[in-house]
């Protein structure tokens, strides 16, 4: 009995879709790659005409060109080893043998993403169904104020106490980011438009509040919130000498939620038909006002566990600039995850060792470059034709902002 291969038929297609699937996976991940890459070369060049030393060498180059070299090579050294210091492993706190010393770095890390995977979850949810919530900050300072309110004013045993302040935050979130998804739904406003003035009303809103006796904190002087009860704080991680807190577990928790709830649920394949064609999705039989009101609930609450993350674990106390500019920066953690759950995880990561290693960057450079290298990052990712044509690769795609304009315009 022989056997032979099989061959594709028109009942038996050749497995092409797979294939091209693997293929635009590994470009993705290539271009983010080489993305990163370029823009710490960029930067690097940026940190050389900045150091003053580099500078001066520009006067005598053609009599000494290895001082300015020297001098370049150092400062671009100096400054990205700071970054690592601050960010994944210092080896001069690590030499004293104590826990902080070899985990600290990574614990900032950890606190700084925390928020901004959650922040960048939101964002990507809203994009995937054709939404531009540009409103985080707003959301995550109204999820704050919840949460912290329930903090300090309510007394409650632990444990019920800690999920009532949870269930809070995420809850305000939802109302504030809910409140734009009816106006979208409902008179076709604009959901940058409304999202951006829902981040006035809750910054002054914020502002008032601090005001208030029964909010504010006595004596009464400054305008920072009570602070939030034992009971109500999330429990750290790693310690008392360590920041990090179970706030990034809601976090992780929530990017598996989320990849769910697009990959598999009935819901899920509902936002992202509305996202790629609400004209079509409407033809179906789905309610496209609705799912507007639905995603930006979501997406609304998510941005409220940002601010949980903050007024529960980082930081007890609500103040003027409890969102850390964490609103806009989760904007950028979702370009960089392609709104995609696992990449989002991954870009938070990223964009957290960045601010865990900013300060010890200050030494040797601007705090600005940090800022710059993160922009020049969403630059060169948004538009991979520029990073295919520096290095010639032969691979073709879209952009993330194509990507995600097919569903703004529908």
């Amino acid at each position: 009995m022989s056997t032979t291969a099989p061959v594709a038929t028109p009942e038996t297609p050749a497995p092409a879709p797979a294939k091209r699937h693997r293929s635009q996976a590994w470009d993705t991940a290539l271009v983010t790659l080489l993305s990163f890459v370029t823009a710490l070369v960029i930067g690097a060049i940026l940190i050389a005409i900045a150091d003053r030393q580099t500078r001066d060498s520009f006067q005598y180059f053609g009599h000494y060109p290895g001082d300015t070299f020297r001098f370049a090579w150092s400062a671009i050294w100096h400054t990205y080893q700071a970054l690592f210091y601050g960010a994944v492993y210092n080896p001069n706190t690590a030499s004293h043998g104590t826990l902080v010393g070899y985990l600290g770095p990574i614990s900032e890390t950890l606190t700084n993403a925390t928020p901004l995977i959650a922040g960048g979850l939101a964002v990507g949810v809203a994009f995937r169904a054709g939404l531009f919530n540009i409103g985080g900050q707003g959301q995550i300072i109204i999820g704050a104020v919840f949460a912290g309110f329930v903090g300090f004013h309510w007394h409650l045993p632990a444990g019920i106490h800690l999920v009532a302040a949870v269930v809070a935050g995420l809850i305000g979130g939802a109302l504030w980011g809910g409140l734009a998804g009816l106006l979208k739904a409902r008179t076709g406003a604009h959901e940058v438009i409304t999202t951006i003035m829902l981040n006035y009303v809750a910054i002054n809103l914020l502002g008032y509040l601090l005001s208030v006796r029964g909010f504010q904190a006595p004596p009464y002087g400054q305008a920072i919130a009570n602070p939030v009860d034992s009971n109500a704080q999330l429990p750290l991680l790693l310690g008392d000498s360590m920041r990090v807190h179970a706030g990034l577990l809601l976090s992780i928790a929530a990017a598996v939620v989320v990849w769910w709830l697009l990959t598999y649920s009935r819901l899920g394949f509902r936002l992202r038909a509305v996202g790629a064609n609400p004209a079509a999705a409407r033809t179906a039989g789905m309610s496209v006002e609705n799912s507007y009101v639905v995603v930006m609930l979501i997406s609304g609450a998510l941005c409220g566990l940002a601010g949980v993350s903050q007024v529960l674990g980082t930081n007890p106390a609500i103040t003027g600039d409890i969102d850390s500019g964490i609103g806009f920066d989760a904007i950028t953690v979702a370009l960089l995850g392609r709104a995609n759950p696992v990449g989002t995880v991954f870009a938070g990561l990223l964009f957290g060792g960045l601010r865990a290693g900013s300060p010890l960057m200050q030494a040797y450079a601007p705090n600005e470059l940090v800022q710059v290298i993160q922009a020049l990052i969403v630059l060169f990712i948004a538009a991979p034709a520029v990073i295919r044509a520096i290095f010639r690769l032969k691979t073709s795609g879209t952009s993330v902002g194509a990507d995600l304009a097919k569903g703004w315009n529908g």
